[in-house]
């Protein structure tokens, strides 16, 4: 094959310089992985992280920053590109603030470039956040130095990366730490294929397009490859409640219609897309995990209880609401299907008054605002056990800081 292939223009697109803007939107996401990570501390993942790699903090971060399901996350691409990119930028040793925002840009840049094309046939068996997370990972750990092969050796690393990426959504039918297992599988063999590919070990340039490659193995209709020119780690999603994303546009418009009504008193319905219902149609939720999944429970809490808090999602908060989890149910609607993934939204129904949200909070059309994940992180790194002054540290460190190393230690204490 002598065109070009989509790995060769994905990594001419890569390595074009960074704004400034677009590093110090970086630095929010930074923050918000941050207090994703702390307000883990005190989870079952975390024993499980501090007993395994006792004294490896970068490793127990990458096993904490999904587990409040709080992590930021791109609507086109169905991912989420913190918990794969700032753990494995962190692990890769010393480096200036420049270089190290940079390489997060384009890490975001890659994971979302791919994951954007993968259709709904590979949505449907495969965890985009890992099999895009492969080349995302690839693009942060590359070296972006000059030298004579670094562009062939960038399409290498991601074609090995990608000859092996995956990520079955099995694990939603169990319980287990499959998707905490695979952000740190992506982490160790993107960056192992970087590394090798400075040693010029060969991977495939068409590993996406080719008669064997992602697309044909995965997909049915991939979607083209796009590079536009502004970086898409602007179009990634903040998170405000502490439950699945797919869940989101049903609270945000609950809480909208208790705001019109003043109390939603009787039968809820809830009309919404069809992947928040294969992922979140769950009436009796029995843990923590499933409360974060049930559509039933995030409009319950609206209802009974207003904007969601962390402990909303707790074994108490799922046993008090179990009445009023029962007053909802649950439908898709075709036309919030048809506007999805570019539109996640939800129609709320109680009595004779309904509202529809075409977007939800925190999208690039409703942004949280800086204050806004600042709050959150402070509510985060509270709910993980530490004192106040370690929020101003985080904010301090992720929004003005200078030195990586500093985040690093900061993480080291944290999670000791």
């Amino acid at each position: 094959m002598t065109q070009e292939s989509l790995t060769e223009k994905l990594a001419t697109h890569l390595m074009r310089p960074v704004d400034e803007a677009t590093r110090q939107r970086a630095r929010l996401h930074l923050l918000d992985w941050l207090g994703c990570v702390a307000g883990a501390r005190q989870s079952e993942a975390a024993t499980l992280a501090f007993h395994k790699f006792q004294e490896d903090p970068i490793r127990k971060s990458i096993w904490l920053g999904n587990v409040m399901e709080m992590d930021d996350v791109h609507r086109l691409a169905t991912l989420h590109p913190g918990p794969v990119i700032w753990p494995c930028l962190l692990g890769s040793g010393p480096e200036p603030m420049s270089d190290f925002l940079d390489n997060a840009v384009r890490g975001y840049e890659a994971c979302i470039a791919v994951g954007s094309t993968f259709d709904s046939k590979h949505y449907r068996y495969y965890h985009n956040t890992t099999t895009a997370g492969y080349f995302g990972v690839v693009a942060a750990t590359f070296s972006y130095v000059e030298r004579t092969n670094n562009k062939r050796q960038l399409v290498s690393a991601m074609g090995l990366a990608g000859s092996v990426a995956g990520g079955l959504w099995q694990m939603r039918n169990e319980i287990g730490h499959t998707k905490q297992w695979h952000i740190a599988h992506a982490i160790e063999t993107g960056t192992n294929a970087a590394i090798y590919s400075w040693d010029e070990v060969i991977g495939p340039r068409f590993i996406l397009e080719g008669p064997q490659g992602l697309y044909a193995a995965t997909c049915e209709n991939p979607k083209p490859m796009t590079f536009p020119d502004q970086w898409r780690i602007h179009e990634v999603s903040f998170k405000p409640w502490g439950a699945c994303r797919h869940a989101h546009p049903a609270i945000d418009a609950a809480l909208e219609l208790k705001a019109k009504l003043g109390a939603l008193d009787g039968d809820i319905h809830v009309e919404t897309y069809a992947d928040a219902i294969s992922f979140c149609d769950r009436p009796d939720p029995q843990t923590v995990i499933e409360a974060k999944f049930s559509l039933q429970h995030a409009v319950a809490v609206a209802a009974e209880r207003g904007v969601p808090q962390l402990a909303d999602f707790e074994p108490d908060a799922i046993a008090a609401l179990a009445d009023a989890r029962a007053r909802v149910t649950v439908s898709e609607a075709g036309e919030i299907t048809t506007r999805y993934p570019e539109h996640y939204g939800a129609r709320i129904t109680c009595g004779e008054e309904a509202i529809e949200l075409v977007d939800t909070l925190g999208d690039p059309e409703r942004p949280l605002s800086k204050e806004g994940i600042i709050d959150k992180a402070r509510a985060l790194i509270a709910w993980g056990g530490l004192a106040s002054k370690e929020s101003d540290r985080a904010i301090d460190l992720a929004l003005n800081g200078d030195d990586p190393a500093a985040i690093h230690e900061m993480l080291s204490e944290w999670l000791s």
